[in-house]
């Protein structure tokens, strides 16, 4: 009898590393997202007056939001081109590549001179290390979110790819923690040199989250479908094959609206508009994205249950309900409310929505074109989100109830969202070989 292998026998799957890739996933975000965040933060409380010193305060707010949404410009070029990379050569490579390009940009944003330096060429180089930075943003989380509902067990899908949102939240809590103690400084400090550190320290939380992804495996969905040979590019079956599922993601996507009005636009009218305590405003982002980290993946827990349709739904309108007394508190000074709502809106209902998104979105689409799929689909949608505070600071109004312009355009693009998701086949029963057929 031959002693050689039989040539017949199956290949060994690939194992898989569910907890390895929620947590590589999780700490990726949160180093993502902190230098996502900070710029935000920083567009709210000091860049209209740093790069756009010369507006009238209004317009400067205006500009300055405009150069926290300018990245969402670039988030679909760069959804198309690392969805690309990642549906063909690897989830992993895309992940090593947008967790560097992030961290370069946001540190080089601490070195900017300000206006009053070198004029016009500041907001110029302003906005160019924005749009890269909006290039990162469109292949980290779609990459993330692929890497590890390829990982997950089948019945915990939604549960280990909501680690991904829980980083997140965390990017948004170190982001808003670093602010805190910088929001206490005299004005004339915190202009001059305070709002750098923040971006500076973007070395640190970068070199943390390489030293963690250096080992993470790829996914096993992806190693099975690589040896495989297609005639067509991943991009052309995309929207040859998925284009309803496609523009399902970007109209939910819309939902993205809630949570950039929350934590940008309300933060600059509690501020510059209602002259509420910086430090106030802060302590509500805090607690809201600490109730968020648990509440994520509870909701994704709960849609592992009942399914990502109704979740998400819930999330989506709950929002556009609770919009209103969360501005209505903001504009009559009601602290005790503001705290109330600000909680109940972004860290509970929110969060039903945000934590489903990742598993609902990815399992419309087959391995092949997943990460493609998913990147440029939110990047789509999300661009309507983050220019959200631009359009809201254009249509608010003065006087005690200037902000129902805003809350109705918050209720508007969520219940847009929520008829999307409803419009989505359920998928929490459907084993990964067939997500996307």
């Amino acid at each position: 009898m031959s002693d050689a292998p039989d040539r017949a026998a199956p290949a060994a799957r690939p194992k898989s590393s569910p907890r390895k890739a929620a947590f590589a996933s999780w700490i990726g975000s949160a180093v993502e997202y902190y230098d996502f965040f900070i710029y935000g933060t920083a567009a709210a409380l000091v860049f209209g007056k740093i790069f756009f010193p010369s507006f009238d305060p209004s317009v400067a707010a205006v500009a300055a939001f405009a150069t926290f949404g300018v990245a969402y410009i670039t988030r679909p070029l760069g959804a198309v081109m690392l969805g690309h990379i990642g549906d063909k050569y690897g989830r992993k490579k895309v992940l090593t590549f947008t967790l560097l390009l992030m961290g370069v940009s946001t540190f080089c944003v601490g070195l900017l001179p300000t206006y009053g330096q070198v004029g016009i060429a500041a907001p110029v180089m302003l906005v160019v290390l924005r749009m890269l930075q909006g290039v990162s943003a469109a292949g980290e989380q779609a990459g993330a979110n692929s890497m590890t509902l390829e990982h997950a067990p089948p019945h915990r899908r939604a549960f280990f790819t909501s680690f991904t949102l829980s980083g997140t939240q965390a990017g948004l809590i170190l982001a808003t923690l670093v602010f805190l103690p910088l929001s206490s400084l005299p004005e004339e400090d915190l202009l001059a040199w305070g709002w750098r550190i923040p971006f500076l320290l973007s070395a640190v939380v970068v070199a943390v989250g390489m030293w963690v992804r250096r080992t993470l495996p790829e996914t096993p969905a992806f190693e099975e479908e690589a040896p495989q040979k297609k005639e067509r590019m991943p991009l052309v079956e995309l929207f040859a094959d998925h284009k309803g599922n496609l523009l399902r993601v970007i109209f939910a996507a819309l939902v993205s609206v809630v949570s950039t009005i929350f934590s940008v636009f309300t933060l600059s009218y509690a501020v510059n508009t209602m002259h509420l305590p910086r430090s106030t405003m802060l302590t509500v982002l805090i607690l809201a994205n600490l109730v968020a980290l648990g509440a994520i993946p509870l909701w994704a827990s709960l849609a592992d249950r009942i399914g990502r349709k109704p979740v998400f739904i819930f999330g989506a309108l709950g929002s556009a309900v609770l919009a209103w007394p969360y501005m209505w508190a903001i504009a009559h000074g009601e602290v005790a409310l503001i705290f109330l709502f600000g909680i109940a809106l972004s860290g509970i209902v929110y969060s039903a929505a945000n934590g489903v998104w990742p598993s609902m979105y990815g399992e419309m689409f087959s391995t092949r074109v997943r990460l493609s799929g998913m990147a440029i689909g939110t990047q789509i949608g999300f661009a309507l989100g983050g220019f959200a505070p631009t359009i809201s600071a254009a249509i608010l109004q003065p006087g005690p109830m200037g902000w129902v312009p805003v809350a109705a355009f918050v209720t508007a693009t969520s219940i847009i969202s929520a008829m999307s998701a409803a419009s989505a086949r359920e998928t929490y029963k459907v084993p990964m070989h067939e997500l996307g057929k």
